[in-house]
């Protein structure tokens, strides 16, 4: 089980604004993607949230747009656990092209019961199948993606 999930794409024409380079919806659709793969890949596909009556809802998303991407770019994308708190989770992700940072990003999700919609305290099972990485991380070091800038360090209040 990765500790720093890891994809790779490739920029298709759909992704592409007016202006000629990737559109920032793009962005969100792939932390969001990459989030749901990297915890299907830890053992927790959305059937099986979706099985215990609950599901993770974005509470924030924050994105610091680096550099632009391009058609046809090859991009690696990273997603990790920076932090939980009882019904929160504070996720990373990065997006690389060549060894070099094209944008950062942050989503706070809250883990909510269906039923009602309301925030739901995180089973220990959930938890216990995720690493938290720190900020300072040997390898997201070596990644080139420990360095962050105008990010939260803390989970905000869930509502």
């Amino acid at each position: 089980m990765p500790r720093i999930f890891h994809r790779r794409l490739v920029v298709g024409p759909d992704s592409i604004d007016a202006v000629g380079h990737v559109n920032n919806r793009e962005y969100l659709r792939w932390m969001e993607e990459i989030a749901v793969e990297h915890s299907a890949a830890q053992g927790w596909p959305m059937e099986r949230y979706f099985d215990g009556g609950t599901a993770w809802v974005a509470s924030t998303h924050f994105l610091e747009y680096l550099r632009p991407a391009f058609e046809r770019d090859e991009l690696d994308l990273y997603t990790w656990i920076a932090a939980w708190d009882r019904r929160t989770c504070l996720r990373r992700y990065a997006v690389v092209r060549q060894r070099k940072l094209v944008a950062r990003g942050e989503t706070c999700w809250t883990f909510v019961e269906l039923a009602s919609g309301r925030a739901h305290d995180l089973p220990g099972a959930v938890t216990e199948a995720f690493f938290v990485i720190p900020e300072d991380d040997d390898e997201l070091k070596s990644l080139g993606l420990a360095r962050r800038e105008r990010v939260r360090t803390s989970l905000p209040s869930p509502a």
